[in-house]
């Protein structure tokens, strides 16, 4: 069987074809949408999970040849963490979010993964790890569509995004779709094929068009901002190449999750010590604080949960004047809160798109402890990100050498009204559409792959 599939930085998504409409899988609790988040209770029960659930085969037999090392300790681990025969250890969505929060110090949490997929400088050892963290994930998404479909599931085109990474260029996408290929293929998919997110989204909104227009495609997602400036209508619609109908596109590793961290620096870090002083009159390190909100940077979260930083902090403790407030964010890295003050950062967000203020509630860090966010701080803290996407925008203009007809909108971070309202300022008044926030990629991936695969 056949189906679109959207390993988002946000949420998971699988679409299937019925009677020449997508219709989108239900994969937890009767919804659509799984968020992309992975728990464990100890990082190597990830490996056992993938060994106990591949396909016998050649595949299966290299796999546990390669990880032979970590399996072989699997035993002990599981009977440190008393796990019963049938306990994986192992969660994702709304349970692995539930877990996090519940025993944050305790196991092994990763929010968006596929945002470390073409990080630079990966070891071969930490790229085999995000193999087994996407293979864990795709193998328990496709079950739950197996379950729900009742058929297996060998074909599937994922979306992807322009680029994977603000560097590293095409190196960085060649690792990352190497990780999602052989995750794929682990999982039980036969056939995998990936097609750009923002095109996918704009082949589901062509369905609609009765004439040929000039589409600029703007998908902001959780992790990734892409353009495509693509011809779509009738004349095109049929195409099964559509290389030659794409003007331009555009990319960078920029998303909703940044917005969220950018909030949470400039309005919640201020209630762990930034912006005070040392005794001696210097202000406190800003890169304390940014490493301790980068859920999205493997190599600062590693420096900032580091034995040295902790030691460092706890010395830093004599020198500063509000020892009080530094003492908050050595808690938050004792107890590996980092993802739960981004997620004050993110409610924040989307409370602010609705009311003039929110109240961020940090009581998992101490007793009481609140903090008032109101709409211009939120302006202005993610106002850099918001002409970065801009800049995106108007350089797949530029790149297509023509001015679009209409822009379509779609993710999750597409339809803020700061957004909207930065996108007319800079590009004057050309007509916006918005899109399923989040199913539009869906449905589009799932249209192109009975297309390709049939």
């Amino acid at each position: 069987m056949i189906v679109g599939f959207d390993y988002g930085s946000s949420n998971c998504a699988m679409g299937v074809l019925e009677q020449g409409v997508p219709k989108l899988v239900p994969l937890e609790n009767g919804k659509p949408y799984l968020p992309s988040t992975l728990y464990a209770q100890h990082n190597s029960l990830i490996v056992d999970y993938v060994a106990k659930n591949l396909a016998r085969g050649e595949l299966a037999d290299t796999y546990v040849s390669q990880r032979k090392g970590l399996l072989a300790g699997i035993p002990a681990i599981r009977s440190d963490l008393d796990l019963a025969n049938n306990e994986s250890g192992i969660y994702i969505g709304r349970e692995a979010i539930d877990e996090y929060i519940e025993f944050p110090e305790e196991g092994f949490y990763v929010k968006s993964p596929k945002s470390f997929f073409g990080a630079t400088g990966l070891k071969p050892e930490q790229i085999a790890f995000f193999e087994d963290i996407a293979t864990a994930m795709i193998m328990a998404i496709k079950t739950r569509a197996e379950n729900h479909l009742k058929h297996s599931l060998s074909h599937t085109v994922i979306g992807r995004p322009v680029n994977f990474q603000a560097v590293g260029g095409e190196e960085s996408n060649q690792q990352a779709i190497s990780i999602l290929t052989k995750a794929a293929q682990r999982a039980g998919f036969k056939h995998v094929e990936f097609l750009y997110e923002p095109l996918a989204a704009g082949i589901d909104f062509e369905t609609s068009l009765t004439e040929n227009t000039k589409v600029l495609v703007v998908d902001i997602g959780g992790g990734t901002s892409d353009c495509s400036f693509v011809q779509m209508g009738p004349s095109f619609r049929e195409n099964h190449d559509r290389s030659n109908d794409f003007l331009s596109h555009t990319g960078k590793r920029i998303g909703g999750n940044d917005l969220d961290i950018a909030l949470s620096f400039h309005k919640l870090m201020p209630q762990f010590g930034l912006g005070t002083q040392m005794k001696s009159g210097l202000p406190m390190p800003h890169p304390l604080y940014w490493q301790a909100c980068k859920i999205n940077d493997i190599h600062l979260q590693s420096e900032f949960y580091s034995d040295t930083n902790h030691r460092e902090l706890t010395r830093l403790l004599r020198d500063v004047e509000q020892p009080n407030l530094l003492s908050r964010l050595i808690k938050v890295l004792e107890n590996k809160q980092s993802h739960q003050v981004v997620r004050q950062g993110e409610l924040a967000k989307i409370g602010l798109s609705e009311q003039s203020t929110h109240h961020a509630d940090l009581s998992f860090v101490e007793s009481d402890l609140m903090q008032l966010i109101e709409h211009h701080d939120l302006s202005d803290a993610i106002n850099d990100s918001l002409k970065q996407m801009v800049n995106l925008a108007n350089d797949a203009i530029c790149a297509a050498g023509t001015r679009p007809d209409v822009i379509y909108l779609t993710g999750g971070s597409a339809q803020s009204p700061l957004l909207k309202q930065a996108l007319q300022q800079a590009l004057g008044d050309i007509p916006m559409l918005n899109g399923d926030n989040f199913g539009s990629v869906t449905a589009g991936l799932t249209k192109w792959a009975n297309k390709i695969f049939k």
